[in-house]
């Protein structure tokens, strides 16, 4: 990549500069040009390869980008005309609608349902490092922003709305991608649905946020660089790999990113799921966890799928290996028992 753009390091400093400038502002316009920036230095890395599909989604991305922009915009100076002021903390109660075209403008940036009908396409265009940083560094800023807006009293008036959004998020992740066969289409859905868990879990707990964050970000990033690096653009491409190993690495990644238990992605769920019950919105953890299990769906069924699409020669070569592959199998069946386990203990420590 960096061979290719000589002053990629600029345009990702650039990036990182305005997450981090649009993050620390407490000012209305200072939100907006550190947004404006990390769009600026975002844009020419969507590029890099000059391919006809890169420059359709960097097009799909600036538009929507802008739209973002400017609903943002329209509601702090909605706020401005109210309070006389652009600081953060100036909204109040009899400004809820500003509150909520402003939040509006941040789900458009981050690809929430219903304002996620952009994030796979564009995905789908891109190559694997900027698909990386679309779904990892472009939505630090407005989860952040958004969540220091639901830290405010006056927002509690409208956790129901962010509260079905979320779960909507989650819904139409885990159905979009079931009949997809591109893996970064694949990809977008799934940070579509921990997207609706993302925004859940900021209605109740900043730590809680940040966790599910994190651990999003560090199995993106082994999946995405695993994919990179195997130079697969879809599903056909897994079977390519079954002499190296690395099939079902990348497998077990994506299982552990749909949250099948007890990988490392089941653990902020199992928080979410552990703390919200005790609310008045724990109805919809049901859309929430539905939404999970059809991802888990799709990512078992392109595991069983690749796994049963073997040549006979393939099989008795994998029987051959048996031995070697004891391993590999008790991995998984630790994994299921191990989720069923944990789920069952928790259960009876509840009653």
């Amino acid at each position: 990549m960096f061979s290719n753009l000589p002053f990629s390091y600029m345009f990702m400093f650039t990036m990182a500069m305005g997450t981090l400038f649009s993050i620390s502002s407490s000012h209305w316009l200072g939100i907006w040009a550190g947004l404006e920036i990390n769009l600026i230095g975002f844009l020419p890395l969507l590029v890099y390869q000059k391919k006809m599909s890169e420059s359709e989604s960097a097009v799909k991305y600036f538009v929507i980008q802008a739209l973002g922009s400017s609903l943002l915009m329209f509601g702090s100076l909605l706020s401005y005309t109210m309070t006389f002021t652009w600081d953060i903390n100036s909204l109040t109660s009899f400004n809820s609608v500003s509150t909520l075209i402003i939040l509006c403008g941040l789900f458009f940036k981050m690809g929430l349902f219903p304002f996620h009908f952009w994030l796979p396409s564009v995905m789908a265009g891109l190559s694997w490092i900027p698909c990386l940083l679309l779904a990892t560094w472009q939505k630090l800023a407005p989860i952040f922003l958004m969540s220091s807006l639901m830290d405010m009293n006056l927002i509690y008036s409208m956790t129901l709305l962010v509260s079905l959004m979320a779960a909507g998020s989650a819904m139409m992740g885990g159905l979009g991608g079931i009949n997809q066969t591109q893996i970064r289409a694949i990809l977008g859905y799934s940070s579509i649905n921990h997207l609706g868990w993302i925004v859940f879990s900021s209605l109740y707990s900043d730590w809680m946020m940040k966790t599910y964050l994190l651990i999003y970000i560090i199995i993106s990033i082994c999946i995405f660089t695993s994919l990179w690096y195997s130079n697969i653009n879809n599903v056909k491409g897994l079977a390519k790999l079954k002499k190296n190993k690395l099939e079902m690495m990348i497998m077990l990644m994506l299982l552990s990113l749909s949250g099948m238990p007890p990988m490392l992605g089941f653990i902020p769920k199992w928080l979410i799921i552990s703390t919200s019950m005790s609310s008045n919105l724990w109805g919809l953890l049901f859309f929430l966890i539905l939404g999970s299990l059809m991802s888990i769906f799709y990512y078992l069924s392109l595991l069983f799928s690749l796994v049963l699409n073997q040549t006979k020669n393939e099989m008795l070569i994998m029987s051959m290996k048996y031995k070697s592959n004891m391993i590999m199998n008790l991995i998984i069946l630790l994994n299921i028992i191990g989720g069923i386990l944990l789920m069952t203990t928790s259960f009876l420590e509840n009653f």
